[in-house]
């Protein structure tokens, strides 16, 4: 006969928010225990539970495929009858709820219990609430150090004076589910600040140690309070254990084992993933940063013991973090760097001289927010770095051991002294440790590298990326094995012709080729070295093959100071960033950047259009010019040519006709006749006649 199991409609509400919704997720991955009796074959699992979910409508995640269902801002009515189809309701406020969503589910308990009556099978109503509504209480004997709090003391619980609210909703919802002939059972649950899961509250601590953006990681307060937490996971186990076991205790704390402080946290945090370093602020300037808002700095500022027997003795709980945070830091930031898709970057760029191996590493760089190495400012740094050791230059000299100065000095002296030898060059073996150190740093390890140009050979390679281990293969082959922390896991070999790179030379001006070492000597002498080494027996190239990082070569055949075929290809090829993207600050810095970039662009085509135009007016008046000469000389031509044409006709009328006709006018200006016309045509007649 088999066993009876179901499988339980839930309700969520806000899963659009950090708890709900690693709650509601959780949830869905639980399925129901079935069992046979003899020997048969047990059928699949079902799902626990098909969750069903309000969303906000601004909400990012719309497209939520663990639920069943989602609603976004139902109506009262509208949610009231999606509750009332639901076995088990679950309100969470135990992150900055707001009025309303308290209102809500003072509402949705009150909605609840009234239809009661009418429910056909029993329901279960599970307020995720904080333990802020402790913030206040006191141990029964203060005196006591390691005094601690328990379920037992719920009914003194005393709450922080913002979260009165909170305090009078799980007050409401005990009473409302007491009677055993009730259809309807409550349970409130006390949950500890949350973390896990890519991070919410503490997020800003991760995040700044994530970027390493300052030498150390501000604690806002004093940090000697001790903060009562739970993995977000184990909360939402929690939740399952009351759904399944329905314990006779009505109030549960849900809080991990730990007894951590927030330095302790902290310190933890930035040891595991950030400078290693923990300073002490102000509670305002985290306001004034931008670091947490007044209402997270309440949570944060919590300070409390708290032992939950409850889920320790009563519940099987398969815990994710039982000891806490601190102890499962390891742990708890892999996750982090999973949830935000926080991956480093490790490219390296090789390739011929003035291909444009560090104008396509800069673009990068840029593009996906990781370090530009190169092998110069590497050494430079570090002999830096020793001297402000050795001088108490250092920042954080005070706190600097006389064995870590004397170590700076011994070390400093053995680069000097190679620098010295070698006409400022360093032996290979301290360039490689100094790189190798450089790799292995924190910023390089957390968002990546682009190693610019420095490999050139196989040993180099070899030097640099192979671990001391050994890997045996059958019983007798060792298989050395590469160094997976600080290995690129993208290769981009940039290729040109001879004849380009040349071209590409010769334009230069002669101060920027003697700076960059592209004299024609020097340049002709160093392509001769890289085809060379090119040609060898074993490349650099051959060593990456060997890894199985087949490296990705790209011809650069164009003049195009951006390299945008280029680093499109290669933005292709390792896909997008695995970083946080730019802040509020740094996005304003960018749009300036464009902005003064499409400003010079604009006023370039603008130039140039101007420059066009200006020759395209002087071609214009200089043909204006010539035409005006050519029409000069074409009238004057016409001009000569109607002055020979007319030359014997002139010597006509004046021998035969201008004497007559002048006589004639002479007399008709004696004469004044009525009609000169006429007169002049008598005249000229008569005289004709009588010649």
């Amino acid at each position: 006969m088999e066993q009876q199991t179901f499988t339980r409609r839930l309700f969520i509400n806000d899963v659009d928010t950090f708890s709900s919704r690693n709650i509601a997720k959780y949830l869905s991955t639980c399925f129901t225990e079935e069992t046979t009796q003899d020997g048969a074959d047990s059928p699949p699992r079902q799902p626990a539970f098909r969750t069903v979910a309000t969303v906000s409508s601004s909400s990012k995640h719309q497209n939520n495929l663990f639920l069943l269902q989602q609603y976004t801002s139902p109506t009262r009515d509208e949610l009231l009858q999606q509750l009332l189809e639901c076995d088990v309701v679950v309100y969470n406020i135990s992150e900055n709820a707001t009025q309303q969503q308290i209102e809500e589910a003072t509402w949705a308990i009150t909605a609840l219990h009234t239809e009661s009556e009418n429910f056909t099978t029993r329901k279960m109503f599970v307020l995720v609430s904080t333990v802020m509504t402790w913030a206040m209480t006191k141990p029964q004997n203060p005196e006591e150090a390691d005094a601690v709090l328990t379920e037992e003391d719920f009914r003194r619980r005393r709450p922080h004076p913002s979260f009165r609210n909170h305090n009078n909703l799980e007050k409401l919802v005990l009473k409302l589910g007491k009677g055993s002939k009730s259809k309807l059972s409550s349970y409130v649950v006390a949950s500890g600040l949350q973390y896990g899961k890519g991070e919410n509250l503490f997020h800003y601590f991760f995040q700044v140690s994530w970027l390493l953006k300052l030498p150390k990681v501000p604690i806002f307060g004093p940090g000697t309070n001790h903060v009562p937490m739970i993995h977000v996971h184990d909360l939402a186990r929690v939740i399952e254990n009351i759904i399944e076991l329905k314990p006779k205790s009505k109030y549960i704390l849900a809080v991990d084992d730990s007894k951590n402080t927030l330095e302790d946290v902290v310190k933890m945090i930035s040891d595991k993933l950030g400078p290693g370093e923990i300073t002490t602020l102000e509670e305002q300037e985290a306001v004034a940063m931008k670091a947490f808002t007044p209402d997270e700095l309440q949570y944060l500022s919590i300070d409390l013991r708290l032992d939950a027997f409850i889920i320790k003795d009563s519940f099987g709980l398969r815990w994710t973090s039982e000891r806490g945070m601190v102890e499962n830091m390891e742990n708890i930031v892999e996750e982090y760097k999973h949830a935000r898709q926080l991956h480093p970057i490790k490219m390296c760029v090789v390739g011929p001289p003035s291909v444009g191996k560090t104008t396509v590493s800069e673009k990068l760089c840029r593009r996906y927010k990781i370090h530009h190495i190169k092998i110069k400012e590497v050494i430079e740094e570090k002999v830096a770095q020793l001297t402000g050791i050795v001088n108490g230059d250092d920042p954080d000299s005070e706190n600097t051991s006389e064995d870590v100065r004397a170590a700076a000095r011994l070390q400093l002296d053995r680069i000097n002294k190679s620098m010295g030898v070698n006409a400022g060059r360093l032996d290979d073996h301290l360039v490689f440790d100094t790189l190798k150190e450089k790799l292995n740093s924190r910023p390089c390890r957390n968002q990546g590298f682009v190693l610019d140009g420095f490999l050139k050979t196989y040993d180099q390679a070899q030097q640099i990326f192979l671990s001391e281990e050994t890997e045996t293969q059958g019983s007798e082959v060792e298989t050395p094995v590469f160094n997976n922390t600080i290995t690129p896991e993208h290769v981009i070999a940039l290729e040109a012709s001879d004849d380009f790179l040349t071209k590409r030379v010769q334009g230069l001006p002669e101060s920027v080729a003697e700076k960059m070492r592209y004299t024609p000597d020097e340049f002709v002498r160093r392509l001769e070295r890289h085809r060379e080494l090119a040609a060898a027996e074993e490349t650099l190239l051959d060593f990456f093959d060997e890894l199985e990082i087949h490296p990705e070569q790209i011809e650069v055949t164009t003049d195009d100071p951006e390299y945008t075929d280029v680093v499109k290809k290669i933005t292709q090829m390792v896909g997008i960033p695995r970083n946080y993207g730019l802040s509020p600050q740094e996005q304003e810095e960018e749009e300036r950047r464009r902005e003064e970039e499409r400003k010079q662009k604009v006023a370039a085509e603008v130039a140039k259009k101007k420059r066009g135009n200006e020759a395209a007016l002087a071609e214009m008046a200089a043909q204006y010019e010539e035409w005006q000469r050519n029409v000069s000389e074409v009238k004057r031509q016409e001009d000569e040519l109607l002055e020979a044409r007319s030359l014997p006709l002139r010597n006509y009328l004046m021998k035969y006709v201008m004497p007559s006709l002048s006589e004639a006018m002479m007399d008709c200006c004696k004469v004044k006749p009525d009609d000169p016309v006429d007169f002049l045509a008598e005249h000229l007649l008569r005289h004709n006649q009588d010649d």
